[in-house]
């Protein structure tokens, strides 16, 4: 028997991944989102964890000695120390497109939001005024994809349901009908633009001054991949002193967003609360199948790792 950790706020007893880790044999902590000593704590014991944007780093790794399997109940990765656990021998397990469509549809929510205001409108007939500020349409604009991974896939056909042209720059260019361009262009060209890329060092603050300096004035910004994708001082100042429309971000660098950051009071700069991959679809998706993956990780054979597989930890 192994036991398991579940750090998610989704993932309860009696659903899903429950079952099927228990009728397989294994124990299960729950400790939503634990961080700091309590996180190193709820790890010290177990042999497996399924995680959210938990910060696994070195340290808390080399404080875990039993743990032989990580499975992020999501996409991106970015909070584990993936360097640190293969030298320490454990598996680290994504779920590529599990929430993609759930992703794409939000990209295209605030792509509306933001082109007409939505927020900002209801907001005003909220506080009692009656704003009727012109918006502008999808339809004709350029939308830029900065990625082609699942989610920035599915955008593709709702995107052209609107009737707009599309750009995508990636390192992995295939034959799809898309437009794949180099990012300057890109920046260029787009009417809006459309973050859909992993964060690695080399793509951190990809938006940063020399970017936004590209882009028109009436563009618009839409974030929903990893907040450190952007340099968000830069963005601030680009869209409070016009040079930038506006943006709307799911994700930011530190979340909750702290009550300094520059982001906030900005008109035109929306601010969500990394919400796009969460539905209840997407959420059964990601249940089922972190159980899925964590069990077939604890057994050596990951069908998704996010590196090729370590050295396994002795049992």
């Amino acid at each position: 028997m192994s036991r398991i950790l579940v750090t998610t706020d989704y993932t309860r007893p009696g659903d899903e991944a429950h079952t099927l880790l228990t009728a397989a044999g294994h124990d299960i902590r729950y400790v939503v989102r634990p961080r700091g000593e309590a996180l190193v704590a709820a790890l010290s014991d177990v042999d497996g964890a399924i995680i959210g944007n938990d910060p696994l780093t070195a340290e808390v790794l080399e404080r875990a000695p039993r743990l032989r399997a990580i499975v992020r109940s999501g996409v991106g990765y970015d909070s584990v120390d993936v360097d640190a656990a293969a030298r320490l021998g454990i598996t680290v397990s994504n779920l590529p497109g599990v929430n993609s469509n759930a992703v794409a549809e939000c990209t295209m929510g605030l792509l509306l939001a933001a082109a007409r205001r939505l927020v900002e409108t209801a907001a005003g007939v909220r506080a009692g005024d009656w704003p009727r500020q012109s918006g502008r349409e999808l339809r004709g604009a350029t939308l830029g994809l900065i990625g082609y991974g699942p989610a920035a896939r599915a955008v593709v056909p709702l995107a052209r349901a609107f009737g707009m042209r599309i750009l995508c720059t990636t390192g992995h260019p295939h034959n799809s009908g898309v437009e794949f361009v180099e990012l300057e262009k890109l920046f260029c060209e787009a009417d809006f633009v459309s973050l859909h890329t992993a964060l690695t060092p080399r793509t951190r603050h990809l938006v940063d001054d020399a970017a936004l300096a590209l882009m028109k004035p009436t563009a618009i910004l839409v974030n929903t991949a990893r907040g450190a994708l952007v340099d968000e001082a830069a963005l601030a100042d680009a869209v409070t002193s016009g040079r930038l429309a506006g943006a709307a971000l799911d994700v930011v660098q530190t979340e909750p967003l702290p009550a300094d950051s520059p982001l906030r009071g900005v008109d035109g700069i929306t601010v969500y609360s990394h919400l796009a991959g969460q539905t209840a679809e997407a959420r059964r998706a990601a249940v089922a199948g972190a159980a899925h993956e964590l069990l077939a990780s604890l057994r050596g054979e990951p069908r998704s790792p996010v590196f090729s597989s370590p050295r396994r930890r002795k049992q």
